[in-house]
């Protein structure tokens, strides 16, 4: 088939031209069909991982968290002021790395989907889910390695990849909010994270993906009421045993830190 957003001949579950969809979709903003192919709702203009929100709303040391971002290679929209998303996408890219192996970065650094010379994963042999989290790897392993053309490449794949893998538990939904939140769009990763709260209130990742989202979004009360309840389940949560805790160990730290520099530092939201 012919992807209908780029004209690229196209087949599995995306376009390996521009990364679009190919398989149907159901709009997250109004329900509507969404054909495969295509990046936007015809109904509302939404996009397939949802309406982006404006860029990143700095707090506290928003203008240095930029600088930093550009000295270190990754541009600003890798950077999430206060929460330093740049430093959570290394931890957790180095954390996948190790954990999945080479198989989980493309072959030739900096190779990209659309590239001469690059060698897309088969997606389609894999799971939903599967396939999902290979691409997350790929957007990890190329942000540990400030690729950022090649990470903005995956990331709009990595994020459909998701939605076509619903229903997600609550790890996957903290990796889908952590690619919403690198795209900009808050109020999705929002939306995502608190889905992940309803299933379990007190989880750490997806209560610090939802304070930083609702901050970037100006309601500082609802960011600091999720830190809050962040740190008060801490103890109970670190000891309840949870398999992403362990393969997100790394993480941790960072996100009781942030919790601790909003509600207790000199960082003001």
């Amino acid at each position: 088939m012919h992807c209908t957003q780029c004209g690229a001949q196209a087949q599995g579950r995306f376009c390996a031209s521009c990364g679009a969809s190919l398989k149907a979709l159901s709009c997250r903003s109004c329900g509507a069909a969404i054909a495969p192919g295509t990046r936007f709702c015809t109904s509302c203009g939404a996009g397939v991982g949802g309406a982006k929100t404006a860029g990143p709303r700095g707090r506290g040391s928003a203008s240095a968290g930029s600088a930093a971002a550009k000295q270190g290679g990754l541009d600003a929209g890798w950077w999430v002021a206060g929460g330093l998303l740049v430093v959570i996408l290394l931890v957790v890219g180095v954390g996948m790395l190790m954990d999945s192996g080479a198989g989980a970065v493309p072959a030739a650094p900096g190779a990209a989907l659309g590239t001469p010379g690059a060698t897309p994963p088969d997606l389609s042999a894999m799971s939903p889910r599967e396939a999902a989290d290979r691409l997350f790897n790929r957007v990890m392993a190329a942000a540990a390695r400030n690729d950022t053309g090649e990470a903005n490449t995956f990331l709009p794949m990595a994020m459909d990849a998701y939605e076509l893998a619903r229903p997600l538990d609550v790890d996957g939904l903290f990796h889908l909010s952590l690619l919403q939140r690198a795209a900009n769009e808050y109020e999705d990763a929002l939306a995502t994270s608190l889905e992940g709260l309803a299933a379990n209130p007190d989880h750490l990742l997806n209560l610090s993906s939802a304070a930083e989202s609702s901050l970037q979004l100006g309601r500082a009360e609802e960011g600091r009421a999720h830190y809050e309840r962040l740190l008060a389940a801490w103890d109970a949560e670190i000891t309840a045993g949870r398999q992403e805790y362990e393969e997100h160990a790394p993480l941790l730290p960072l996100i009781r830190e942030d919790a601790e520099a909003v509600l207790f530092g000199e960082a003001e939201p």
